[in-house]
C-alpha cells in the first residue's frame, strides 16, 4: 500500500472513532485465562459514552476470562484502519444490567440477551487505553486515552 494522504489531526482521529463506535456493530474481543491461554472472539457492542457493552454466556471462555481476568483488549477494523482498546471489565447478570445499557444493546443489535433461553451476561468495558491508526504513518499521535483519560 502506497501512503497518499497525510496522517489525521488527533481531534479528527478521536472524531472517526467515535463516529466507529457507534456504527460499528462487531468488536473483536481478546481475553487470556489465568495460564495465559488466548481467546479472540467477535461480539456485537454497544457504546455508551464512556463504556462498550458486551454479552455473552458466562461458561464461555471469554465470559470466563473477563469474569475472572477482569480484562479486554478491543480491536474495531483491519490492520491498516485499527482501533485498539484496552480496559477493564466488569460483569453483569441479566437482571443486574443497567436498563439504559440493556436497552441500548436491544436497539442496535435487535437482540436482546436478557430474554434469551440461555443464560447471558453483560460485560462493561471501561477503556483504559484507546489507539486509532489508519497506516503506518500514523503510528506516531495513535495514543487517544491514557489511563482513562482522553488525551485529545
Amino acid at each position: 500500500m502506497k501512503i497518499t494522504e497525510p496522517p489525521r489531526s488527533p481531534e479528527r482521529r478521536k472524531h472517526d472513532l467515535l463516529a466507529r463506535l457507534d456504527r460499528e456493530m462487531d468488536v473483536w474481543v481478546a481475553t487470556a485465562d489465568p495460564d495465559g491461554l488466548p481467546c479472540l472472539v467477535p461480539l456485537w457492542f454497544v457504546w455508551d459514552g464512556e463504556s462498550l457493552w458486551l454479552s455473552t454466556r458466562p461458561t464461555t471462555a471469554t465470559g470466563r476470562n473477563l469474569r475472572d481476568g477482569g480484562r479486554a483488549r478491543l480491536a474495531l477494523g483491519d490492520t491498516l484502519d485499527v482501533v485498539l482498546v484496552d480496559g477493564d471489565a466488569e460483569m453483569y447478570g441479566a437482571d443486574e444490567v443497567p436498563a439504559a445499557a440493556a436497552e441500548a444493546f436491544l436497539a442496535k443489535t435487535g437482540w436482546d440477551p436478557r430474554a434469551d433461553e440461555a443464560p447471558y451476561v453483560y460485560f462493561r468495558v471501561r477503556p483504559r487505553t484507546v489507539q486509532a491508526r489508519n497506516g503506518e504513518h500514523e503510528m506516531r499521535g495513535r495514543y487517544l486515552m491514557r489511563d482513562g483519560v482522553w488525551v485529545v
